[in-house]
């Protein structure tokens, strides 16, 4: 059975960037786009995703809002969020979203598969340290 992704991104080009390494893995599914948090609120509602790889930083509604609507929705899709932003305080309000981890974009092409691999199995992933990984 098909692992269903949502991402969630305010630029087409890192949307585009996701799917693309994303294709590496063929039992992985993007099931929509959203370019704003609130987007991704309604669709993940609808599309109940596995997975949402959402940014930070959107219009409308930021990554962080939306991620805890989401944890209040009765799905089971878990968040990770891809974020430029790489800093101790990015981890804790990603912690307090309820998310299950981020990946910073500028590590992308090392870190998104393992992540989204670690959270398909109900693990975390915060950042490239490998101690941050739970079960």
């Amino acid at each position: 059975m098909a692992v269903k992704i949502l991402i969630a991104d305010d630029h087409e080009i890192v949307r585009q960037g996701i799917r693309r390494v994303l294709e590496a893995k063929p039992e992985w599914e993007i099931c929509g786009e959203a370019s704003n948090g609130q987007q991704a609120v309604r669709m993940a509602q609808e599309l109940m995703p596995d997975v949402i790889i959402m940014d930070v930083t959107m219009p409308v509604m930021s990554g962080l809002e939306a991620a805890d609507e989401i944890s209040r929705l009765p799905i089971a899709s878990r968040v990770l969020f891809f974020t430029m932003h790489d800093s101790s305080s990015m981890a804790g309000s990603v912690r307090r979203s309820r998310a299950k981890g981020y990946v910073v974009k500028s590590r992308a092409a090392q870190d998104l598969i393992e992540a989204l691999e670690r959270l398909v199995k109900g693990g975390t992933f915060f950042g490239y340290d490998s101690a941050s990984y739970t079960q």
